[in-house]
């Protein structure tokens, strides 16, 4: 994915067609609404309280492991919007889109509060996750390729805070 955007290949040629043809299909109140679930004043408190929540069971090591999970993700996704520089759906002047920070963030923070909470909870963070880059995508915020490339990298940082976890406390 991120060749085809550096490239301008076929495929981000063909995001951005599919993006165009979706952009602004709901109202712009449900979009926004949507895609403000990835903002980090709304998943970082959830992901806040879930790690209190578990320090107070006595599993800080699992609440750091979130914690530090969710640090990674500007670590990782800062650099990468400066390197493909990718303009926005509705701002074709401005740059750095890809990928979305806003999915990764509620990607990592509400699987990361799942998880110490509940694993009952697993697919509530799924449906926040898919909501948030829905909601992204039909407001016109992201291309749909920016969003995808974020839940590929929300499963990298998950998969690697998720063994890291295990390797401490075995």
């Amino acid at each position: 994915m991120t060749w085809q955007v550096l490239v301008h290949g076929p495929l981000a040629r063909l995001d951005e067609r599919v993006s165009r043809s979706l952009v602004d299909t709901v109202p712009r109140w449900a979009g926004e609404l949507a895609s403000d679930l990835g903002n980090l004043t709304v998943a970082l408190p959830v992901l806040a309280a879930a790690m209190a929540y578990a320090v107070r069971r006595g599993r800080r090591a699992d609440a750091l492991f979130a914690g530090l999970a969710m640090a990674a993700v500007p670590l990782l996704v800062v650099p990468l919007k400066e390197w493909t520089a990718r303009p926005g759906p509705l701002e074709p002047w401005a740059q750095g889109y890809y990928p979305s920070g806003h999915t990764a963030t509620a990607m990592v923070a509400y699987f990361g509060a799942a998880y110490l909470v509940s694993r009952r909870l697993v697919p509530v963070a799924a449906v926040l996750t898919a909501v948030t880059g829905t909601g992204l995508i039909l407001r016109g915020f992201h291309w749909p390729l920016d969003v995808l490339a974020s839940l590929c990298l929300g499963f990298l940082v998950l998969g690697v805070s998720s063994s890291c976890r295990r390797r401490s406390s075995g």
